[in-house]
């Protein structure tokens, strides 16, 4: 059973620690774990493309660049910037911070690919059936936005009216794109609501049907995630990082070392049960 194919309501509690961990810690050691697995993750399971790439190295390089600019606080002065102090402590923090928001998109990106709608159906479904249809649309426009402008897109440079020879033509192509891709929308939004009401939607007592099952590799996979989310910030809490105005860190801790090694496994889990199913794989296969 690969990590996706487990019960839903397993795979949204991996995530939660996860992300937990990774936005609530301000841990340099166990973000640095984070980033790395959490890249990994994406190139091993193709869950980011170049492009994404790219734009995560943007958005890390931006966040670590601005608090040492505009945050001077510190003891440890690196060089002077305008005038201004730039100092160690500011720096680490900024690192940090970087290191905390693009673990967290890598780790939301393959959230999205992991929980699809009939996912997200299943697990709000019995709570709240409004919510989980207004998510489960939610996800499905996402995608299908950008399918359509493309759709779009490519239509209008087949008619000429799109441009990318200079800045003016092409803001307004894709003004123009923009608006077409609205309008659909909009239209699409109400023939949906009509076929809805059509069918007598909220018409009656809702009934829900869901092929997914609770077996016991998710109980024990939920247990696990626990357990590692505990005993991390159980090291969290005992090797605190204090940034100003000195860096400082209790990093080499039993407590720490434990902390890091839990957060370590708790991020490359999906990794391990891909790789055991590809392995049992395998081995089914060379026996036939």
């Amino acid at each position: 059973m690969r990590f996706t194919q487990l019960n839903p309501f397993a795979v949204t509690v991996y995530y939660v620690c996860i992300l937990a961990v990774t936005m609530f810690s301000m841990n340099p050691f166990l973000l640095c774990i984070a980033l790395v697995t959490s890249v990994l993750s994406a190139v091993l399971t193709h869950t980011a493309n170049r492009k994404n790439h790219l734009f995560s190295l943007a958005v890390f390089v931006v966040a670590a660049a601005l608090n040492p600019i505009f945050v001077h606080k510190g003891l440890t002065v690196l060089f002077y910037f305008n005038g201004n102090p730039v100092t160690l402590e500011a720096t680490l923090y900024g690192l940090s911070a970087a290191m905390m928001l693009t673990s967290a998109l890598y780790r939301l990106r393959d959230l999205s690919k992991a929980l699809t709608s009939d996912k997200v159906l299943y697990l709000f479904g019995r709570f709240s059936p409004k919510l989980a249809l207004l998510l489960s649309m939610t996800l499905r426009f996402v995608s299908l936005l950008r399918v359509r402008w493309r759709r779009i897109q490519d239509s209008q440079k087949a008619l000429g009216l799109y441009d990318d020879g200079n800045l003016i033509d092409a803001v307004r192509g894709r003004a123009r794109v923009l608006s077409i891709l609205i309008t659909w929308t909009l239209e699409n939004g109400i023939v949906t609501a009509e076929s809805m009401e059509s069918r007598g939607y909220n018409s009656g007592r809702r009934t829900s049907y869901a092929v997914y099952r609770v077996h016991a590799a998710d109980v024990l996979f939920i247990l696990v995630c626990l357990s590692l989310t505990a005993l991390t910030a159980a090291g969290i809490w005992q090797s605190k990082a204090v940034y100003y105005p000195e860096f400082d860190m209790r990093l080499f801790s039993p407590w720490g070392l434990a902390g890091a090694a839990a957060f370590t496994l708790l991020s490359v889990l999906p990794l391990i049960i891909n790789i055991k199913e590809a392995i049992r794989w395998r081995l089914l296969l060379s026996k036939t």
